[in-house]
């Protein structure tokens, strides 16, 4: 038996190939079927079967795509509610690969219609799981991603009591030595507190997790449901579509209009220009918000930008421009592309700059907008007198803000607060509006 992890450190995902004398069963696939497909010619293998550990709220899966592809059989719980061609697979339904069997798990917590897939080898022994957004390495599945989407929905509260139940009397019950395989690792939205390994053992999850310690149900409930991270406004449009099944990868790719850098672009359409600031600053169309393709773009693109709005993508070069459209498609985002073009010739407005010295002498001077999420912002406040707005809140909240004198927008290392300013920067021409940028840890000591 060969498990191979595939993992991908934009959106901090895991998928996996489980190979077995020639036949192949993928769990939990991102958008691009490729890297699968080219896996199984590698090692000789026919993909037979792609499981679904839940929908995913974070990325769009190529189950249904792999399943139109290769005819390999998709595997899902009967909660999940899948409008695609599927089997399920829930509590005591077995998948014989040859000589070993994977076993479905209801597990619900993360989500109602979560399922992990128990491992036997050819000998007949549990070896390894995989716990798709249910058990991670030091945390757990989030339990508020599913209050107003799926096809079942159910309080965060609730969904805590059943995590408690799944961990307490399916999962820390299995030998300590089975190998864990997540969906997710450090950097993930899906949890609060997941280690920078990328598997682990039952035996330790038990012993290091959090979440697996000596506790009453109250108090996991009360510990799971705080402090979890900002909910991107992508989460509950991606929950929708893994239900559906999303349209073919290359294809959607090849349908974003490419535009050529002279064309008019549609007033009133959102401009995302994906530059790095230097160069953003030097010159961008007007009103364009700047959000890096370094980091963690398609969560922010996810966090600024509501399901179905039109905009259009900015990039420096070819390479970037198609890393950019390829980015966005991880998270089903690519239909929205109004046009995608390098930086036209209308980029000629330049962002404005700070003069540090004056804002470390008289900060009563500015409006300061705190664009760090509110689990960092409850932690400590930077400057006492911030305006307290995340960014993914920004766009909603721009009335906020008084423009009686020169803003500045800071977070905690330069990415988001450059994709504040030129938000705020859009919205407010009567004062000048700066980005902090990378000088904001001089003030987190």
């Amino acid at each position: 038996m060969l498990i191979h992890q595939f993992y991908d450190t934009d959106l901090a995902h895991a998928s996996y190939a489980i190979i077995r004398a020639g036949q192949m069963i993928v769990v939990d696939p991102a958008r691009d079927p490729q890297p699968y497909y080219d896996f199984a010619t590698l090692h000789e293998a026919d993909i037979v079967g792609v499981i679904e550990t839940h929908p995913h709220a974070d990325f769009v899966s190529s189950h249904l795509e792999i399943h139109e592809t290769t005819g390999a059989t998709i595997y899902a719980s009967h909660l999940l509610g899948a409008a695609y061609p599927h089997q399920t697979f829930d509590d005591g339904d077995v998948i014989e690969l040859t000589d070993i069997r994977l076993k479905a798990i209801n597990t619900p917590g993360h989500s109602p219609d979560s399922i992990c897939i128990l491992v036997e080898d050819e000998s007949g022994t549990d070896t390894a799981i995989f716990t798709g957004d249910t058990l991670f390495v030091g945390d757990v599945g989030r339990p508020d991603l599913r209050e107003e989407v799926g096809n079942i929905t159910a309080k965060k509260e609730d969904l805590a009591r059943q995590m408690y139940q799944s961990t307490r009397q399916k999962l820390m019950t299995l030998p300590e030595d089975v190998t864990v395989y997540p969906a997710h690792g450090p950097g993930s939205l899906c949890g609060k507190n997941m280690s920078p390994d990328l598997h682990s053992t039952i035996g330790r999850e038990m012993r290091e997790n959090y979440a697996l310690q000596l506790m009453d149900e109250l108090k996991f409930v009360q510990t799971l449901t705080t402090d979890q991270p900002f909910v991107p406004h992508y989460f509950g449009f991606d929950v929708e579509l893994n239900k559906q099944g999303a349209p073919a990868y290359q294809q959607s790719i090849n349908a974003v209009p490419r535009l050529q850098a002279d064309a008019v672009l549609q007033e009133g359409i959102v401009v995302i220009d994906t530059r790095p600031k230097a160069e953003f600053n030097q010159g961008h169309v007007s009103d364009s918000i700047n959000l890096q393709l370094k980091g963690k773009f398609e969560t922010w693109l996810g966090a600024v930008v509501n399901p179905n709005e039109p905009y259009y993508l900015v990039a420096a070069d070819e390479e970037s421009l198609s890393t950019a459209i390829k980015r966005a498609a991880k998270i089903g985002y690519e239909a929205q592309i109004k046009g995608a073009l390098l930086t036209p010739a209308t980029a000629t407005e330049q962002a404005a700059e700070l003069h540090l010295d004056d804002f470390k002498a008289h900060t009563e001077n500015y409006t300061i907008i705190d664009a760090r999420n509110w689990n960092e912002i409850n932690q400590k406040l930077l400057f006492d007198n911030a305006l307290t707005i995340p960014l993914p809140e920004l766009r909603n909240r721009l009335d906020e803000i008084p423009a009686d004198k020169p803003i500045v927008v800071h977070c905690a290392a330069g990415y988001r607060s450059a994709a504040g300013r030129s938000i705020v920067a859009a919205k407010i021409k009567t004062v000048p509006v700066y980005d902090l940028g990378e000088v904001v840890v001089e003030f987190a000591v």
